[in-house]
């Protein structure tokens, strides 16, 4: 009763109060953090704490100047350091969600044809490993791969290889660790949309002589086209920024973006380029994530017709 008559005090209705929400904490965890590192990336580059320069200064006479600098913008073009992360940076992302879609659809469609006992036992087994921290997991892939790990002692107890396979510190250990690690990003959207469909409509492809690999191309496929979309999102998004597993598992070879960035930050304490990097991902970004947007737009407006 408190919170009603407050609300009808400050002339906000209860539907207002709701929608105001979550563009409230859009604001707060979204735009302000951006606003800060947007105003980092003019700044110069000082030898203090903060280690950059205010952007407003006074200039006597009650005057104040603003000192944009576009030179950590300019910088990260003539660097090619900065351009082949970035191109780096994609091209394990998006081999990463192909590896992801590869793997996650077959278990997916599993889940989604399973029993509806067995599928709460496998959707556990798909969500178990989030219980634990991902910088153990990722510890736990140092284990298995290193030279005198599980899987080498393996191997060669078994006399398949006489010695220690290089796999630690290799792109393929990087792209284990992140297809393991976004993999259930990529399981659930994908069962999510699977198990809403009506599974007749294979049957019916069947008796009409639809072989089940033209079924699945025809029906299967199309209909899933939403999970797919959403679940490719949530896994290259997020890979595209990755430090954690490219620096534990890659090794010092592994050119990322989010290494990038770390160094600029923590090493070379570089905020303005840092933050102008920080800036440019986002652009880069940003078209993925409207193209989504607009992708399932069209598709609710369809479904609404």
């Amino acid at each position: 009763m408190a919170k009603r008559s407050l609300l009808k005090r400050l002339g906000i209705s209860g539907g207002t109060f709701v929608v105001a929400v979550p563009y409230i904490w859009l604001l707060l965890f979204f735009a302000v953090p951006f606003i800060i590192v947007l105003k980092i990336s003019f700044s110069d580059i000082d030898l203090a704490i903060p280690p950059y320069k205010p952007l407003i200064e006074s200039a006597g006479n009650h005057l104040i100047a603003i000192k944009l600098n576009f030179n950590n913008y300019f910088f990260l073009f003539t660097d090619s350091l900065y351009f082949s992360a970035f191109l780096n940076s994609i091209k394990v992302a998006f081999i990463s969600t192909v590896l992801c879609l590869l793997v996650g659809y077959p278990m997916a469609y599993g889940i989604a044809r399973s029993a509806p006992a067995t599928r709460n036992i496998l959707l556990l087994l798909v969500v178990l490993p989030f219980w634990t921290s991902l910088l153990l997991r990722v510890y736990a892939w140092i284990g298995l791969l290193k030279a005198n790990g599980v899987i080498n002692n393996v191997l060669q107890w078994m006399g398949l290889i006489d010695e220690p396979l290089p796999m630690l510190y290799t792109q393929f250990a990087m792209y284990i660790g992140i297809v393991y690690s976004y993999l259930p990003f990529m399981i659930l959207p994908l069962y999510s949309n699977l198990e809403k469909m009506n599974w007749q409509l294979l049957e019916a492809a069947q008796d009409l002589g639809c072989r089940p690999w033209q079924s699945f191309y025809k029906i299967t496929l199309p209909l899933s086209r939403n999970g797919i979309l959403a679940g490719s999102m949530l896994v290259f998004i997020p890979a595209v920024g990755e430090f954690v597993i490219p620096a534990l598992l890659g090794g010092p070879n592994a050119l990322m973006i989010g290494r990038i960035l770390w160094d600029e930050f923590f090493s070379n304490r570089a905020w303005p380029v840092a933050s102008a990097v920080a800036i440019l991902l986002l652009i880069v970004l940003v078209p993925f994530m409207m193209w989504y947007q607009s992708v399932q737009a069209r598709e609710s407006a369809g479904d609404g017709r």
